[in-house]
């Protein structure tokens, strides 16, 4: 089972690396909380008939998102042969939930994090990325405002899915 983290506070007013380093925590935050409380056969609900998105998916696609950012593209380190959840094919992490259990990908999913926060906490925001995914090149700053929109999209889905599961909102 997934536990809610103990604090989850948007921040205020603050400089803009520490701004940044808050409000990709705090959507880190809101996903575990999003997830919080659910047995495995919830965290897996295909709520939406027409979509296989599912909060332990979501979870599990997080991981993947923060090891391709945080590890691959910022640090250049070399990519792993199988993604945390083999995303091989596109989409596995959503797809093949048979065997994934919600205190492991929650375990993993915290555990990169950390990685990402150690990975960045060092680097001035005007640092270039050691891997470029377009024909600009992306620095740290980027991939700050990037992941903060990544979870806030995804923050919006997991929203719905909660509702649909138990009727919980504003989580």
């Amino acid at each position: 089972m997934i536990t809610a983290p103990l604090s989850r506070t948007e921040p205020f007013a603050l400089p803009e690396r520490e701004l940044l380093d808050a409000w990709l925590d705090f959507h880190r935050a809101t996903l575990l909380t999003k997830c919080a409380g659910l047995s495995d056969e919830q965290l897996k609900t295909r709520a939406v008939p027409s979509s296989t998105m599912t909060l332990l998916g979501i979870l599990r696609h997080m991981t993947i998102v923060e090891t391709w950012w945080f590890d691959v593209t910022f640090a250049g380190a070399t990519p792993p042969q199988e993604h945390p959840f083999n995303s091989q094919p596109r989409d596995d992490e959503f797809d093949n939930l048979d065997d994934a259990l919600s205190d492991d990908v929650g375990e993993r999913f915290l555990a990169h994090c950390q990685r990402s926060r150690d990975r960045a906490q060092n680097h001035p925001l005007e640092t270039v990325a050691a891997l470029s995914t377009s024909a600009e090149p992306c620095d740290l700053r980027w991939i700050y405002v990037h992941m903060i929109e990544e979870y806030a999209r995804h923050n919006g889905h997991a929203d719905l899915l909660r509702e649909l599961i138990d009727g919980q909102t504003g989580l």
